[in-house]
């Protein structure tokens, strides 16, 4: 995979370390600089912790994950799980941070999916990249602050979002970016299935496998376009 700056964006700490997160540790062992961001804490799917207790949890084991892949985090805790609404506001929020990290690739979340809060980052996503290109918008004469075009988007493929989900591209994973993710997932208490019993980590590793298959790859994520795309012949 050619190395860049990608930015994954989920609606809970979690979303994007499944779906993403082999991508992301890819990319780093390529040369490139790989960004998780979470909307919510996700702090409400926990049946016997207190919210408070997990939250700091899910933070806790979030930026571990983070080092365990060589990515970034950004956690947005103040937004609470369950209610995430792609409002002004966090399109807002969430188009300086574009502007900050400057991505060549954004990952979200397929749009159609049976939680709310998904179909809702997917929006604010969207809603973010315009703004973060708008000409006018918030502009300023640093770095960070200048606008910026964010070349392409892809939707990742989560278990809760499939409903329509067509893969266009697939993203090979190498033995060790494989291994790197698997020890770093292991680290999420959800995604081990003490929160619901749901084995996520085995899920989405067999997942590598069969979309490897159909790549040619022995190991492979896959990926959908935020928009059909047209290509000259």
């Amino acid at each position: 995979m050619t190395p860049r700056t990608i930015l994954a964006v989920g609606a809970h700490i979690g979303d994007m370390d499944l779906a993403a997160g082999p991508v992301l540790a890819q990319n780093v062992l390529d040369g490139g600089r790989s960004v998780l961001l979470a909307l919510t804490p996700g702090e409400r799917g926990h049946p016997r912790m207190s919210i408070d207790d997990y939250r700091q949890q899910k933070i806790d084991e979030a930026h571990s994950f983070a080092a365990g892949i060589g990515a970034e985090i950004i956690v947005y805790d103040d937004i609470s799980d369950g209610f995430l609404t792609a409002d002004d506001d966090v399109a807002a929020r969430l188009a300086r941070d574009i502007r900050a990290i400057r991505p060549e690739l954004l990952l979200s979340h397929w749009p159609r999916s049976i939680h709310r809060d998904h179909e809702q980052a997917s929006l604010a996503a969207d809603r973010a990249r315009f703004l973060a290109g708008l000409p006018g918008w918030e502009e300023s004469d640093t770095a960070e602050g200048s606008r910026h075009g964010v070349g392409r988007v892809l939707r990742t493929e989560n278990w809760e979002d499939a409903e329509g989900f067509s893969a266009t591209a697939y993203v090979a994973i190498e033995d060790e970016a494989r291994r790197r993710w698997r020890e770093a997932i292991a680290g999420q208490a959800f995604a081990r299935g003490e929160t619901y019993g749901f084995r996520y980590i085995d899920y989405y590793d067999a997942q590598l496998t069969t979309r490897g298959a159909l790549a040619r790859v022995p190991a492979a994520v896959a990926l959908a376009d935020a928009e059909p795309r047209v290509e000259a012949l």
